[in-house]
C-alpha cells in the first residue's frame, strides 16, 4: 500500500503537502519519520513512475548513496522537469546531502568514486558546485538555522532575519560543495565544527574555517545543506514547517523515540533472560 493510500485510509486530512522523490538509492529516510507525526502535514513519497504532485508546498530532495547515478535517475523520471515547474510556480525546494548536491550547477567524480570518472549536470537551482573525494565526513553537528526566507515570526518570536532558531543534527557524505551561492548559508555551527572553505577533501579544517553548511538562493525558495535529522529537533522542525505555511505541533519527536525505546527495552528485559543472554555473550 502506498503512502497516500494509508492516509487516506485513517482519513487524515492534512493541509500542507511536502513531496519526496523516492530515489533509486535513497538513503536516511528516516530524516521525515517526524513529519509523519505532524497533523497539518501531507507527507507524500513519491514512487518511480508517478509525478511530483503540483500542489505541494514544498519538495525535499533526500539523502542518498550514489548521487551521480540518483541525479541521472531523476531525470529517467522526469522529476527534474517537475522540481523546475515546481519552483517556475512558486514552489520551494530543500535539498538534504546528495540532494543538496543535485541542486547546484554540476556534480564531479573526477576519481571514480561512485564509479567511472563523470561530470553531470545538476539541476542549477543553487550556485553551488560538487567535488566527489575519497574521504568520508561522519560528525555530529548543532547550531542555528540562518536561511533568512525559511525563518518566520510567531511562536518562536524569530524575526526575518534574525539567527537564533537552534538545530542539531549529523553529516555523513563524501564530497565538497562550493561556489557563491555559499555565500548565503543555510545553517551556521555553534559547536566549533568547520568546513574548510578551501578544500575539496570535505575535511576538517582549521584553514580557513567556515563555520557555516548549505547555500539559499537569492529568493530564499531553494535551500540545501549537508546536515541529516533537521526535522528531528521541535524548533527547527517548527521554523521550517511555519515557513510553507503548517502549523506545528512542538511535538518533541526526540522523547517520544525515547520512550518508544524504553518501552521496547522493558518488553525484552520482562520476556527473555538477560542475565543468561549476558553468560551467553560474555558479558
Amino acid at each position: 500500500m502506498q503512502l497516500e493510500e494509508l492516509q487516506a485510509s485513517r482519513g487524515l486530512r492534512s493541509r500542507v503537502k511536502i513531496a519526496v522523490p523516492q530515489l533509486s538509492r535513497i538513503a536516511n529516510f528516516d530524516d521525515f519519520d517526524p513529519l509523519r507525526e505532524e497533523p497539518d502535514v501531507e507527507l507524500v513519497f513519491v514512487p518511480p513512475g508517478r509525478p511530483l504532485p503540483r500542489d505541494a508546498a514544498l519538495v525535499v530532495i533526500p539523502g542518498t548513496k550514489s548521487t551521480i547515478a540518483d541525479m541521472e535517475f531523476m531525470r529517467s523520471q522526469g522529476w527534474d522537469v517537475d522540481v523546475l515547474a515546481h519552483v517556475r510556480h512558486g514552489g520551494r525546494v530543500l535539498g538534504i546531502c546528495g540532494g543538496y548536491q543535485m541542486l547546484g550547477r554540476s556534480i564531479s567524480d573526477p576519481g571514480g568514486i561512485e564509479g567511472p570518472p563523470r561530470t553531470v549536470p545538476g539541476l542549477g537551482l543553487l550556485d553551488v558546485e560538487t567535488v566527489m573525494t575519497g574521504d568520508k565526513t561522519l560528525r555530529e553537528v548543532a547550531g542555528t538555522l540562518v536561511g533568512v526566507a525559511w525563518h518566520v515570526a510567531g511562536s518562536l518570536g524569530v524575526a526575518d532575519g534574525a539567527e537564533g532558531v537552534p538545530f542539531a543534527g549529523y553529516e555523513m557524505h563524501v564530497g565538497s560543495t562550493t561556489g557563491a551561492g555559499a555565500s548565503r548559508p543555510f545553517l551556521r555551527f555553534s559547536d566549533g565544527s568547520t568546513h574548510d572553505a578551501g578544500s575539496t577533501d570535505g575535511a576538517i579544517s582549521t584553514d580557513c574555517p567556515v563555520s557555516a553548511d548549505g547555500a539559499v538562493s537569492a529568493d530564499g525558495r531553494i535551500a540545501g545543506c549537508y546536515v541529516h535529522g533537521l526535522f528531528g529537533v521541535t524548533a527547527a522542525r517548527s521554523a521550517l514547517l511555519s515557513a510553507i505555511g503548517a502549523a506545528p505541533s512542538q511535538d518533541d519527536h526526540a522523547a517520544r523515540v525515547d520512550a518508544a525505546l524504553d518501552e521496547i527495552a522493558g518488553e525484552l528485559e520482562r520476556c527473555l533472560d538477560i542475565g543468561a543472554l549476558a553468560a551467553i555473550a560474555g558479558i
